[in-house]
């Protein structure tokens, strides 16, 4: 996989960039696998816009990903490679034996053809699914659950991972990419190796226009407004911390410390300026 460049033959095609696409099987998605996506436009169910900058973006579908991985023992194998529009991540279809299709992440390396197996006892390979208990010392996963059967919830998105780094009695501790360490318990589901599309980051929107195909309208700074309408409007901001229009503080942390998960944060992720010693 990597970045495909434009050629420069207008302004806004001079630093757009977009993914060659070079892994993709197949254009169109397994139809029995996808839902109806409605757009909210940011409205809650009063019509009011609970959030802001949302609105427009190009039709989609729904692809039903299997998150869970819950067919134990049924070996897989990849019959297509498809783009999701709703992620950064490829998507892979699997067939089984008994003709079922579902959808899972695609992983790193993963390639049409292969076989993939998940449940307790599974091998460590590239797309296999199984307990973290199982996992090696050192092993990349993603997709992992963060409570038994509910479904991978971790590392979902293109080119990311967790490493396994420790097992104390039940749980098994994860290094995070921001660096923050937790805990899981050893029967949460983890799927071998890296998400694939890691170049995903490395793309450049070129123009206002790519912003509104993905959903996103334009943001005005407080700082550009006047002061009946935003608390940082006016000449000058007057050195006071971020805030939000209605006078929240922005940029500090939000984690309920009450939530039973936060037990289980080993270490928190670096936060600020790195310190030289």
């Amino acid at each position: 996989m990597g970045i495909r460049q434009f050629k420069p033959v207008t302004k806004s095609s001079r630093f757009r960039s977009v993914s060659d696409f070079d892994v993709i099987t197949r254009t169109t998605p397994e139809k029995s696998l996808t839902e109806p996506l409605k757009k909210s436009g940011g409205r809650d169910n009063h019509g009011h816009i609970s959030m802001r900058r949302l609105g427009g973006g190009h039709k989609r579908k729904y692809r039903v990903i299997d998150f869970k991985r819950n067919k134990f023992g049924a070996i897989g194998t990849v019959k297509e490679i498809e783009y999701d529009p709703n992620r950064s991540a490829r998507i892979a279809l699997i067939e089984y034996p008994d003709g079922e299709l579902r959808y899972i992440l695609h992983a790193k390396g993963l390639v049409q053809g292969d076989k993939v197996v998940s449940g307790p006892g599974a091998d460590v390979r590239t797309g296999n699914a199984m307990p973290l208990k199982e996992v090696p010392l050192g092993t990349a996963v993603h997709c992992v659950e963060l409570i038994p059967g509910k479904g991978g919830q971790m590392a979902r998105s293109a080119g990311t991972s967790l490493q396994v780094v420790a097992k104390e009695g039940e749980y098994v501790t994860l290094r995070m990419a921001s660096t923050e360490m937790r805990m899981l318990h050893g029967n949460c589901l983890a799927t071998i190796g890296e998400v694939g599309n890691s170049e995903h980051e490395l793309k450049s929107a070129g123009k206002a226009g790519a912003s509104r195909w993905a959903g996103r309208r334009p943001k005005v700074r407080g700082e550009v407004m006047n002061p009946v309408d935003h608390p940082h409007g006016g000449r000058t901001r007057g050195g006071r911390n971020v805030v939000s229009p209605w006078g929240k503080k922005e940029g500090v942390k939000t984690r309920n410390k009450k939530k039973p998960s936060q037990r289980l944060i080993v270490r928190g992720r670096k936060r600020g300026k790195a310190t030289q010693s």
